[in-house]
């Protein structure tokens, strides 16, 4: 295995620029051009970003989601069950930490900050913007519960669609939209002959004011 893995290359292919000089002085706009980049350049699913958070122990966990909006404040937005394990992380511990890779462009983006709810109705709007079969899963629940028989989950997605079909407007409560207001924004560029460029954005103090700074790779 180790083998396998010190032959497969990394880095093995052009990537772009990082004018850090002409970097604006916060992040939103950033995010934004390099988000704009990704598509263009037909990176796959660029909105997709990994979740972390931390549970009672402390113990961390990851998982990969979609995110759902930056407003003009610079604030991140994504969904999930408010009852699934990520959600009861968040309503103990809200400091979440977001991370994007662009494999393609040798880019990642790191986001740590605080994620709050947003108004109902803000939620309840995203949900039923959703795909149907996006819906009828959060209509199921039960996420990370043990499974002991497939049977069930195939009852239980059937139940969800007939009630969707009988009332499209249903929605449930548990159905939230998370607004993450970010403490720090990092920019990595990766570079083949591994002079990375770190940028790193930080709120100062009690102002709120961005600082921006390179970070050694």
């Amino acid at each position: 295995m180790r083998d396998l893995l010190r032959g497969l290359p990394v880095l093995a292919h052009p990537m772009p620029e990082f004018d850090v000089e002409g970097a604006p002085p916060e992040p939103t706009e950033l995010f934004v051009g390099w988000l704009t980049e990704a598509v263009a350049a037909g990176v796959t699913e660029p909105h997709a970003m990994t979740l972390s958070t931390v549970d009672a122990d402390g113990q961390p966990d990851a998982r990969v989601l979609i995110l759902k909006d930056l407003d003009a404040e610079g604030n991140f937005a994504y969904a999930t069950t408010s009852t699934s394990v990520k959600g009861r992380h968040v309503a103990a511990n809200p400091r979440v930490a977001l991370s994007f890779h662009w494999r393609e462009q040798g880019r990642q983006i790191r986001v740590r900050g605080i994620a709050r709810p947003a108004d109902p109705t803000v939620s309840r709007q995203d949900f039923l913007a959703r795909p149907e079969g996006s819906r009828i899963a959060s209509l199921v629940g039960r996420q990370s519960e043990v499974l002991t028989d497939r049977t069930e989950l195939t009852e239980a997605l059937a139940a969800a669609r007939a009630r969707i079909a009988a009332d499209p407007t249903v929605a449930p409560d548990t159905h939230v939209v998370y607004v993450v207001r970010p403490d720090s924004v990092e920019f990595w560029q990766a570079d083949r002959q591994r002079e990375h460029i770190r940028l790193r954005y930080r709120r100062a103090g009690d102002t709120g004011d961005w600082v921006r700074e390179l970070l050694w790779p």
